[in-house]
């Protein structure tokens, strides 16, 4: 978990990256990131002027080290964060964020994870109260934990992308075998 310290009248950002969370109660504090195929649950309690964000890469855990990237142990964290520091868990609500299909063609890891968080939050009894998941572009996450305002962007799409540059590339031919035998 990060610190936050804001100085009086001026914002504060703070950049929650892939694994991490944040819970604050800085009014001067606003979370940022960027997702993909993550998701990020915003949460907070509205009487006690406390919230956090998360960013998580899968949806299940699988008892690694890197317990972070899993949604189950981002989901905990927060909510654990939050409770720890006066919020609670009746008056808890969430936005929920991510989940783009970034590649066609392979797993839709997005889609998982956005369901995931989505169990996970009615499990728990937490509202969701706005949500955008799903589509295929990237967003530029802001979340003022304190007044619970977010602002999401989606991040235009990048024609050239190294899968897309793969996909239209030939395939190579084998030589052929013509009976030389080449030494070096």
């Amino acid at each position: 978990m990060k610190s936050t310290v804001g100085t009086a009248g001026e914002e504060h950002r703070i950049l929650v990256v892939q694994g991490e969370y944040v819970v604050t109660d800085d009014p001067t504090a606003v979370l940022v990131t960027l997702l993909g195929s993550c998701v990020a649950a915003c949460m907070r309690d509205p009487v006690a002027g406390i919230g956090g964000l998360n960013h998580f890469l899968l949806p299940g855990d699988d008892n690694r080290s890197d317990q972070m990237r899993h949604g189950v142990h981002a989901m905990e964290l927060l909510v654990n964060g939050l409770l720890a520091r006066g919020a609670r868990r009746d008056r808890l609500e969430a936005k929920l964020f991510g989940g783009a299909r970034m590649v066609t063609g392979l797993t839709d890891v997005g889609r998982q994870n956005a369901l995931f968080a989505e169990r996970f939050l009615q499990r728990e009894s937490i509202p969701v109260v706005n949500s955008s998941l799903g589509g295929d572009q990237a967003r530029r996450i802001q979340f003022w934990p304190v007044s619970g305002r977010v602002r999401h962007l989606f991040v235009e799409k990048q024609a050239n992308t190294v899968f897309e540059a793969e996909r239209r590339r030939p395939t190579p031919v084998a030589p052929v075998n013509d009976g030389a035998v080449e030494l070096f």
